[in-house]
């Protein structure tokens, strides 16, 4: 049984789409303590030594299971960092999400930094999700800082799906891939910033291994006078290929910086840069104009339309 209260479970619907108490195994977090837990006899899920997060195991051979460990916070003025560790073992398909909303409806900040450590064995697939959300009428920030370490055993496969598509006020996002022979990442980020907002992604992605691959695209729109940054940085250490994408909208005084970065050391490595930054374009809104929309109508519906 989660002990939480309905706000709680409204932003669980919005990181998660959690409604009731997951199936599978599950840690939910709220303002700083566990919310409800359960392992399963694949999943086990244990709280670090020295109890600033957890460590989930899962086990060799299990298939199609999930664990969810999404993080709430409804406290104005609370920070915390927690570090979660992932030991995924060999010959394993499984789903990951996890997630963070703030609620802050006070004067003082309520920060969230989230420390997550992938270790992914041979022919293992991991599929994870990450949502991040805010709301709240006080003037304190929602602040999420997540740092993701991500190791890819030989002939192993993660597909990241990251989004933030509201109410987040600063966020500094870290990525650090390395990856072995045969192993493939898959990662697409989903960004809108609006107000003052700032969001900085940052991506490292080490190709170590003979034929591993990475693919890391994200789409963004900035609105009003938010400001964002994408850093994407690929290593070719190895034959492999890379492929990094910025596909963003600039809107009103937003700003975004595109910064490539594409580092070759074996005449085998294939990496390619892409990116490119515009505003809408007059003639989708004047078509979706004729069809009954105004042209804030026809504005959201193409941004929508664009970070789905």
């Amino acid at each position: 049984m989660l002990n939480i209260d309905s706000l709680q479970m409204q932003m669980l619907a919005e990181i998660a789409d959690l409604h009731q108490t997951p199936e599978g195994a599950y840690n939910i977090r709220t303002d700083g303590k566990s919310a409800g837990r359960r392992s399963t006899e694949n999943i086990i899920i244990t709280p670090r030594p020295n109890g600033d997060g957890l460590e989930i195991r899962i086990k060799s051979g299990t298939k199609n299971e999930s664990v969810h460990i999404p993080v709430v916070i409804s406290k104005s003025g609370l920070k915390e960092v927690v570090y979660n560790d992932f030991y995924v073992e060999d010959d394993v398909d499984v789903l990951i999400v996890a997630g963070c909303g703030i609620d802050n409806c006070g004067g003082a900040d309520s920060e969230h930094d989230g420390i997550h450590r992938f270790f992914v064995g041979k022919n293992s697939k991991v599929k994870y999700v990450e949502k991040h959300y805010g709301s709240g009428s006080g003037a304190g920030k929602r602040i999420l800082n997540p740092q993701t370490e991500v190791y890819l055993g030989e002939n192993s496969f993660m597909e990241m799906e990251m989004s933030q598509i509201k109410g987040v006020d600063d966020t500094e996002r870290g990525t650090v891939a390395v990856l072995e022979k045969d192993a493939k990442l898959i990662v697409r980020e989903r960004l809108m910033t609006h107000g003052d907002q700032r969001a900085v992604s940052v991506y490292d992605v080490r190709l170590n291994g003979e034929d591993s691959s990475a693919d890391v695209v994200s789409r963004s729109v900035a609105r009003d006078n938010s400001y964002q940054k994408f850093d994407a940085k690929i290593i070719g250490n190895a034959r492999c290929s890379g492929h990094t994408e910025c596909d963003s909208i600039i809107m009103d005084n937003g700003k975004i910086l595109a910064v490539p970065g594409l580092e070759a050391n074996d005449v085998d490595a294939s990496l390619l840069h892409e990116a490119a930054i515009g505003k809408i374009a007059g003639e989708q809104i004047i078509k979706l104009m004729t069809l009954g929309l105004d042209e804030k109508q026809a504005e959201e519906r193409i941004i929508n339309g664009f970070l789905r």
